[in-house]
């Protein structure tokens, strides 16, 4: 049995909006090609060919982000849909995903999104406040209003959705009033991303996540979730979801707690390859889907050092009692001596959290 997943981005780095922390727009930066433009329905079709072609009695996911993966157009998913049909002739179970800043959203997305089974994923940082701080449009003119109608939509042709929010200091600060605004409107899935810093070292950077703060919002947010949780109000938060993930079974579903990379196949608008979503750069371009074939891509030698790379991690980090639940964190959040930036505020949250995350460990286990 083989599967695969595919992480493509139809507009490149192209966005109809400004948020002050995007890490694509910076890493596209750092490339000798800033933007690619929009796909090309050819290569989408050659993707679709050669990713199912490639799965054995397995699954098949496909996942659109950017930029901003709806800029292209829905012609483009629609023709999506269309080679799903067309290739899969080994029968694999298709999988479809997009995430989007929703600004583009309308009548005619919600009912695709719905009729073909698109899990979406929907940037929106909290309430009116925190939200419009960091997620601006072109004017500079904070865009709550229209996301928030989007979300309306999702929910009136009940789109299977989460939420995703950025957790830089804003967020952080506000984390309280965030998490209750989404418990109002009733998000159940939640995401919250700890803000990136610039690839490049000797950058200036503003805009990323202190330290004290970080750790301080995530003790708040896990307090509020553990009492929704006892009191059987289950909302879904995807970090603390996969810390029981590793307590109950070993093993966590994000790649960022695997404590190794994967190869996730992130394929730029002109059919480069490369390993990561937060490394699509020259040096890990793996290939291109119009010359290689994914076994190729995942036996070459820059995907076999991508993954060498992320097992090399400080001494320290092995003799940690917390070691098997933090496995060092994201490669992309370690310093350059390969060490978790958030390292101490990790041990000291989990020190604060064990014991209840345990508490509900066993509950889940007791209900199995």
């Amino acid at each position: 049995m083989k599967g695969l997943s595919v992480l493509i981005k139809p507009s490149s780095s192209q966005c109809n909006i400004r948020c002050k922390y995007c890490f694509y727009e910076d890493l596209s930066e750092e490339r000798e090609i800033k933007s690619h433009g929009f796909m090309k329905i050819e290569t989408l079709e050659e993707i679709v060919k050669k990713a199912l072609n490639y799965v054995e009695n397995g699954i098949c996911n496909f996942v659109f982000q950017g930029g901003e993966p709806t800029l292209i157009g829905l012609h483009f998913y629609e023709k999506l849909i269309e080679f799903q049909k067309k290739y899969n002739l080994k029968n694999a179970t298709i999988n479809n995903s997009i995430q989007t800043n929703g600004f583009v959203l309308d009548e005619k997305w919600a009912k695709y999104l719905k009729e073909n089974n698109f899990l979406v994923g929907l940037s929106l940082d909290g309430n009116e406040k925190v939200h419009n701080e960091r997620r601006i449009d072109s004017k500079g003119e904070g865009t709550f209003d229209k996301i928030f109608k989007s979300k309306k939509l999702l929910d009136k042709y009940n789109v299977d959705y989460n939420i995703l929010a950025v957790l830089d200091n804003t967020l952080g600060e506000n984390i309280e009033e965030v998490y209750d605004f989404f418990k109002k409107e009733n998000i159940r899935f939640q995401q919250y991303i700890p803000c990136l810093d610039s690839i490049n070292e000797n950058k200036i950077i503003n805009k990323n996540l202190d330290n004290k703060i970080y750790l301080k919002s995530l003790k708040k947010l896990f307090d509020m979730w553990y009492e929704d949780i006892i009191n059987g109000n289950i909302y879904s938060i995807r970090y603390f979801e996969n810390i029981l993930m590793i307590i109950l079974n070993g093993r966590a579903e994000s790649c960022d707690m695997m404590g190794h990379c994967s190869i996730q196949n992130v394929i730029e608008s002109d059919g480069s390859i490369y390993p990561c979503d937060f490394y699509v750069i020259d040096k890990w371009k793996l290939g291109n889907i119009y010359k290689d074939t994914f076994d190729e891509i995942f036996k070459n030698k820059i995907s076999q050092n991508f993954y060498l790379e992320s097992l090399n991690i400080p001494e320290e980090c092995k003799k940690c009692k917390w070691q098997k639940l933090c496995r060092n964190g994201c490669k992309r959040y370690r310093d350059i001596n390969g060490q978790y930036k958030y390292c101490k505020e990790i041990q000291e949250f989990f020190s604060y959290s064990i014991n209840r995350f345990l508490e509900i460990a066993n509950k889940i286990k007791n209900r199995a």
